[in-house]
């Protein structure tokens, strides 16, 4: 794993283009899969009945995207650290992409770039563009382009 560490806020106003990465590998499993279905209540067939899923058009269950998605914030944990700040806060996602599926048993991890970074009240905002990747996989799983800020 690489973590790329910053000294302060004000350090990333000129790290736009920084590539960052790539994390360790993670593997999506069936439990991680059911939970997610469970807190969103969204119990489609191809995420949590495994069965079904086999004979459907991947041959295995397959993770939401938006569970997908929200690994972004745990690669952003690994991919960038600012010091110097007061507190990091999710801000949201400009723009979200799911070019591939995600089977259960997948392995992923992922790389960054920063796309933008901007002065905002105590602090920068940046915009790191979080690419899941999951092994063997020709596409990426997801493209994630995430809002951060960090307040001095």
């Amino acid at each position: 794993m690489t973590t790329t560490t910053f000294d302060s806020p004000k350090v990333l106003l000129s790290a736009v283009g920084t590539q960052l990465g790539p994390t360790d590998w993670i593997t999506i499993t069936q439990e991680q899969i059911n939970a997610f279905a469970e807190a969103t209540l969204d119990n489609q067939w191809i995420h949590t009945d495994t069965e079904r899923a086999k004979a459907g058009p991947f041959g295995a269950p397959i993770a939401h995207g938006y569970l997908t998605m929200s690994l972004a914030s745990h690669f952003m944990s690994e991919l960038i650290r600012v010091s110097g700040i007061s507190m990091g806060i999710n801000y949201g996602v400009d723009k979200v992409r799911f070019p591939s599926p995600v089977p259960v048993g997948s392995k992923l991890r992922g790389r960054g770039e920063i796309v933008d970074v901007k002065e905002v009240p105590g602090g920068v905002q940046a915009t790191i563009r979080v690419t899941i990747e999951r092994d063997g996989a020709d596409k990426p799983a997801a493209v994630v382009d995430a809002i951060s800020r960090y307040l001095a």
